[in-house]
C-alpha cells in the first residue's frame, strides 16, 4: 500500500487545479476574441497561473454590465427613430463612388445618419481652443452639455470653470460628465469636484469603479471622449481634453512635456449628433433621458456646408465601429491617405489594410510623437515601425518636448474622419469614442494645412535609421507589442 502524506496530497491538487484551470483557459479564453489577443493571455495564464487567472477575471471581459448594454440599445432605438429624414446633403457636388457605402455602414453600425448643411473650423492651439469654448459657452441661453475623458480644475481650466458658474447664474443649465477614473488620477480632483458642486452645475462621474456603492464594471472600461455642445447650435468635439497641456503630472513637468491637440468647432444638425451622443451617455450614468429638453431650432447654414456624420463606438456596441470606418477607408483610399495619432498600435488587420495600401500605389503617411508619455504604448508603437516603412508608409516623428495628441486621417482630397479615437486595440475595444467623418474638401484641405504644420515641426523615420537600433530597444518594443494585445 502506498501512503500519501500531506505534502504529497498537495502536491498533486495544486497539478489537478493547474492543469484543469490551462484546460479551461483553453476553452474559454478565445472565444469571441481576436486571434493575437486570446493567444497573448493564454500566454499570461500559461506562464503565471494564478496571476494570469486573476488578472482574467478582473479585465478579461470587454463588455459593459447588462443594464448598461440595454441602455444602449434603447437610445440607438431611439436614435435611428428621431433622425429618419434628417439629412439634408447635398448630392450637387459628385460623392466618391464608395462613400455611400460607408455612410449605411456607420448608420447600421452607430445609428446615427450622415447629415449635410454644416460648417466646422479648426483649432490647434492649446489655449485658443479653450478660450473659444468658453466664449461660446458665454453665449449660451439654454443648456450647456460637458463630456471629457479628463476634466480638472487648475490655473489654465479655471476660466472655463467661471464661465459655467456664470452660466448657471444666468439661469442656464450646465451638465458635466468626466471619466472616474481618468479625472481621479489627476491632481485636484476632490478640488474639481467641489467647484462644479459650488458652481451649481448637475455632474455625473462616468463609468464610475464604486464597489461599495454597487457601481462596477470592467476598471480599464472608460470613456475616451471630449465633447462640448452649447444651446444644440454650435458643438466641439476632438483631442484635447479640460486640463493644462502638461497634464499636471510631476513626470511630464520634469520632462517639460506639452500636449499638443486639435479640436472642431461644428454647426449645424450635427450639433444634435453630437448632443445624442451626450445624452446617451447622461442617461447611461443617471436614468434620465435630456430628449424633451433639447430640441432647438437649428439654422439653415446654405448648401456650400460639410456633410457630416457622428461614428460612437466602444463596448456598449456589437461592432468595433471605429475599426470597421478605419478599414473601409483605408480599402477605399485612391491616391492618398495620412493618419494622426498619438498612440498608434494597430491589430493585425489595420497593419494589413495600411500596408496592402502602399501595395496599391497609395500615397501614406503616419504622424507620431518622437518622444511618448506612456511606456508601454510607446514601445509597443515602434515595434511597427520596421514593417510600415518597409511597405513604403512614411513616418513623420513630432519633435521633443511635445506630445502630437491630435486624432485625425485623411482620405484623398474628399473625407476627413476627426475625434477622440486612437488608432489602437484600446480605442478599438474598450473605450468609448467618438468619431466625426467629414465630407468637404474645404474640410479637408484645412487639414492638409494642419498636416503641413506637423510635417514642418517633424523629423521623417527611414528605413536605415530604424535599422540602427539597438538590440535592447527592439526586444523592448517586442515585449510590449505582447502586453498590448492583452485586452
Amino acid at each position: 500500500m502506498f501512503g500519501f502524506d500531506g505534502l504529497t496530497i498537495t502536491v498533486l491538487l495544486a497539478f489537478i487545479i493547474d492543469f484543469a484551470v490551462r484546460i479551461v483557459a483553453i476553452i474559454v479564453v478565445p472565444r469571441n476574441r481576436r486571434p493575437m489577443s486570446g493567444m497573448a493571455w493564454l500566454l499570461t495564464i500559461f506562464f503565471i497561473p494564478y496571476v494570469g487567472v486573476l488578472l482574467f477575471l478582473l479585465i478579461g471581459y470587454r463588455t459593459l454590465p447588462k443594464k448598461r448594454l440595454a441602455k444602449q440599445e434603447e437610445i440607438n432605438r431611439f436614435i435611428r427613430e428621431s433622425t429618419e429624414g434628417m439629412e439634408r446633403v447635398d448630392r450637387d457636388q459628385p460623392w466618391p463612388s464608395w462613400l455611400e457605402s460607408v455612410v449605411e455602414l456607420n448608420r447600421n453600425l452607430g445609428a446615427m445618419p450622415l447629415v449635410g448643411d454644416n460648417r466646422a473650423s479648426l483649432l490647434g492651439e492649446y489655449q485658443e481652443s479653450i478660450d473659444t469654448m468658453i466664449a461660446d459657452i458665454d453665449a449660451a441661453r439654454k443648456y450647456v452639455h460637458v463630456e471629457f475623458y479628463i476634466l480638472s480644475l487648475d490655473t489654465t481650466t479655471a476660466p472655463f470653470f467661471d464661465a459655467l458658474e456664470n452660466a448657471v447664474t444666468r439661469g442656464v443649465t450646465v451638465r458635466v460628465l468626466m471619466d472616474h477614473i481618468q479625472s481621479m488620477r489627476k491632481p485636484g480632483f476632490r478640488q474639481t469636484k467641489q467647484r462644479l458642486t459650488d458652481a451649481g452645475v448637475s455632474w455625473e462621474l462616468m463609468l464610475p469603479v464604486q464597489p461599495l456603492r454597487g457601481k462596477w464594471q470592467r476598471p480599464d472600461l472608460r470613456n475616451h471622449r471630449k465633447l462640448l455642445i452649447v444651446d444644440g447650435l454650435v458643438g466641439f468635439m476632438g483631442s484635447q481634453n479640460i486640463i493644462d497641456r502638461s497634464y499636471n503630472m510631476r513626470r511630464n513637468i520634469r520632462r517639460g512635456l506639452q500636449w499638443k491637440d486639435l479640436m472642431t468647432r461644428v454647426e449645424g444638425p450635427i450639433v444634435l449628433g453630437l448632443n445624442a451622443i451626450f445624452i446617451t451617455d447622461w442617461y447611461s450614468e443617471t436614468d434620465e433621458l435630456l430628449t424633451r429638453d433639447v430640441e432647438p431650432t437649428v439654422p439653415n447654414l446654405g448648401l456650400e456646408g460639410l456633410d457630416c456624420q457622428v461614428v460612437p463606438s466602444g463596448p456598449g456596441f456589437k461592432g468595433e465601429n471605429n475599426l470597421r470606418l478605419f478599414l473601409a477607408m483605408l480599402y477605399y483610399a485612391q491616391d492618398r491617405i495620412i493618419i494622426t495619432s498619438p498612440y498608434f498600435v494597430p491589430d493585425e488587420a489595420m497593419a494589413y489594410a495600411i500596408t496592402t495600401a502602399t501595395q496599391r500605389g497609395i500615397h501614406v503617411e503616419l504622424f507620431v510623437s518622437e518622444i511618448g508619455d506612456q511606456a508601454l504604448v510607446y514601445h509597443a508603437q515602434r515595434s511597427y515601425y520596421e514593417e510600415l516603412l518597409t511597405a513604403g508608409v512614411h513616418i513623420y516623428m513630432y519633435q521633443a518636448p511635445y506630445i502630437l495628441h491630435a486624432k485625425h486621417f485623411t482620405i484623398d482630397e474628399d473625407v476627413a474622419v476627426i475625434g477622440s479615437s486612437n488608432m489602437d486595440m484600446r480605442s478599438f475595444s474598450l473605450n468609448m469614442e467618438v468619431s466625426l467623418m467629414v465630407r468637404g474638401k474645404s474640410f479637408v484641405q484645412d487639414l492638409r494645412k494642419m498636416e503641413d504644420g506637423y510635417r514642418a515641426n517633424s523629423t521623417e523615420l527611414t528605413l536605415e535609421t530604424w535599422l540602427k537600433q539597438p538590440l535592447r530597444s527592439t526586444v523592448l518594443d517586442n515585449l510590449a507589442r505582447l502586453t498590448s494585445a492583452v485586452q
